[in-house]
This record gives C-alpha cells, sequence and structure tokens, in this order.
C-alpha cells in the first residue's frame, strides 16, 4: 500500500482583526473572525475524517491555544515567518503531501480522496478554484519550482503553475472547479455562511 500523503493546512487564530482581513468591509472584524473559525473547524474536520495524516500549519496564537481549540486530532507545527512562499516550502517534504487553505466551504471529504488518489498516480494534482488560483496542491515531493515567485492571490497562479509543470515534465491531475471565500462579493454563494457573522 502506498504511504497516504499528510494533509498540511494553513490557519491563523480567530482573531478579530487577523484573520479573514478582507471580509472586514463587509462583516466587520469580529464577523470574519467567526466565519473564519468556522471554515477552519470544518475543514479540519474534513481532513480527520480523510483518513490520512493531518498537519496544522498555525499562526496568530501559540500551540497551547491552538490545540485547546482544534483537539488532539492534527500534528500543529508553528508557520514560519515571510510569505506564502516562505510557508508553502517551508512546509514541504520530500514524501507525499497535499496543502490547503481554510477557506473553501466546498470541500468535501470526497475530494480529499480524490486528491489523495490522483497522487498515487501523478506527480503534482491541484484543485483549482474558480479564481484563477487553486484551494489545494499535492505533490510527490518538494517542488519549490512551483511555489517560488508566484503572483500569489491573482487570476494567473494556476495556469502558471500548469504552465510550470508542463515544462518541467511533470503529470497533472485536476480536481473539480471551486469557489473560495475570500471577498465580500463572495458571501452570496453561502447565505448560511454569511448568517453566522
Amino acid at each position: 500500500m502506498p504511504v497516504p500523503p499528510t494533509l498540511v493546512l494553513f490557519a491563523k487564530f480567530p482573531v478579530p482583526g487577523y484573520a479573514k482581513t478582507r471580509l472586514i468591509p463587509a462583516l466587520g472584524a469580529e464577523g470574519a473572525a467567526r466565519i473564519h473559525r468556522h471554515l477552519t473547524e470544518r475543514t479540519v474536520a474534513t481532513l480527520l475524517a480523510a483518513g490520512a495524516p493531518v498537519e496544522i500549519r498555525f499562526a496568530g496564537a501559540d500551540e497551547g491555544e491552538f490545540r485547546a481549540w482544534l483537539g488532539d486530532g492534527p500534528a500543529l507545527v508553528e508557520q514560519v515567518e515571510g510569505g506564502l512562499t516562505e510557508r508553502l516550502c517551508d512546509a514541504s517534504r520530500p514524501a507525499p503531501h497535499i496543502f490547503f487553505g481554510a477557506d473553501t466551504p466546498d470541500l468535501t471529504v470526497t475530494i480529499v480522496h480524490s486528491a489523495i488518489a490522483a497522487l498515487q498516480g501523478h506527480d503534482v494534482v491541484i484543485g483549482p478554484a474558480d479564481d484563477g488560483g487553486y484551494y489545494l496542491i499535492g505533490m510527490q515531493r518538494t517542488r519549490p519550482e512551483l511555489l517560488s515567485d508566484m503572483a500569489w492571490s491573482t487570476d494567473a497562479v494556476f495556469p502558471e503553475t500548469m504552465r510550470r509543470c508542463a515544462q518541467q515534465g511533470l503529470s497533472v491531475a485536476t480536481l473539480p472547479v471551486l469557489a473560495d471565500c475570500d471577498r465580500p462579493s463572495d458571501l452570496a454563494r453561502w447565505p448560511d455562511l454569511e448568517a453566522l457573522a
């Protein structure tokens, strides 16, 4: 049996004014933090239910506060300082791993299982987001060339990642497109989420 990939989630502590800041204009700092808390808890539960090892790369509070919040299921590792490239590269490893963010309300165990299965036969698996980025990316081993010098938070992320994979001769599996909840305009997709704020 192949070794299951480690499912790596990047998560901030739900401090008002620190988490989900792009939603603050619509929801206020407290409301944005409540949505972030809910999405993070939902994502952790989804990843744990998939049955592979889960690691949370945390920021904004100490390990004890995260453990009290999210329980004993996932491993906890503090994020390094720096931008997204530095944090992703630091969390990379020579064994299979899949990176997730906590802002994809429609992520399901089925999709996580699909990503795990796809990575058994491909170098890279990507779950494209409808804004041109991705909601997950998995690799058989460390691939800094896919993460460095990337125009993060733009619609160029997914096509540029695909271009780099092709350039490197990497086999890529793509998953269904999902939407992230990043901006106030995204909230209309999930009325039940907005109601939490």
